[in-house]
């Protein structure tokens, strides 16, 4: 009997508690009659963290990202609580995404390089399939070649992540930290988010894995029906 295929996150869930409610915390509650800069901060920061422990405690399944999410909400609102410039902000925002690029070219030497488990999905790919193909046609090497393409790729979607990351907070982040303007700055930050750097980044990343299928149809012979687990069912 096969195991119970894990539970699907909730996408909107997902919005919500990391970007939608705490910036409306932010921009909306943070000015001294309301709950002031400091705790608005701590509240918005509950909504990521809560959520983070949340889906850990629904799926049983942790991740890098998850991992790195939460060391980006509790060093957010370090910095915010120190009251530092609002420089550190940027670099803090552009560090993360950088973190990620260079793992990513890291690994692409070893036998398990990171964009395999970031585009390589088995629950939507039909892996062993693919396998038995590459290996039939003694392509493995040129599969190989292909995954470290598209690691360079996303390595620089990444890239183009920081850069983006780093400009908005440097060009939103103008007040005194610990401010009640400062607290509504980074809540439009975290607001602009979503349509000026996920959405360049995601383009970026969809574009790679485009090019990963491109390749993957014409190394294996098969059509991407048959690439993609489900697209019979569909």
């Amino acid at each position: 009997m096969s195991s119970p295929a894990p539970k699907q996150e909730s996408l909107l869930l997902n919005l919500a508690c990391n970007i939608a409610v705490p910036t409306f915390v932010l921009m909306k509650l943070s000015h001294e009659d309301r709950l002031g800069p400091v705790w608005s901060l701590i509240l918005a920061l509950s909504f990521p963290l809560g959520y983070g422990i949340y889906d850990y405690a629904v799926r049983k399944k942790a991740n890098f990202f998850s991992i790195v999410g939460l060391c980006s909400v509790l060093l957010t609102g370090g910095l915010g609580l120190l009251k530092v410039d609002g420089i550190w902000f940027a670099v803090k925002e552009a560090a993360i995404p950088l973190c990620f690029g260079a793992a990513v070219l890291i690994s692409a030497g070893t036998r398990r390089p990171l964009v395999r488990q970031l585009l390589w999905n088995e629950q939507v790919i039909d892996v062993q399939r693919v396998d038995a193909a590459l290996e039939e046609r003694g392509l493995r090497h040129e599969f190989d070649r292909l995954l470290k393409q598209a690691s360079i790729g996303l390595a620089l979607s990444f890239l183009l992540s920081a850069i983006l990351n780093f400009s908005l907070a440097r060009y939103l982040l103008k007040s005194p930290a610990g401010t009640p303007e400062f607290a509504v700055e980074l809540g439009r930050m975290n607001g602009l988010s979503l349509p000026v750097i996920m959405v360049p980044s995601m383009i970026v990343t969809m574009f790679v894995f485009w090019r990963l299928m491109n390749g993957l149809t014409q190394l294996t012979g098969l059509p991407l029906d048959d690439i993609f687990r489900n697209a019979k069912k569909a």
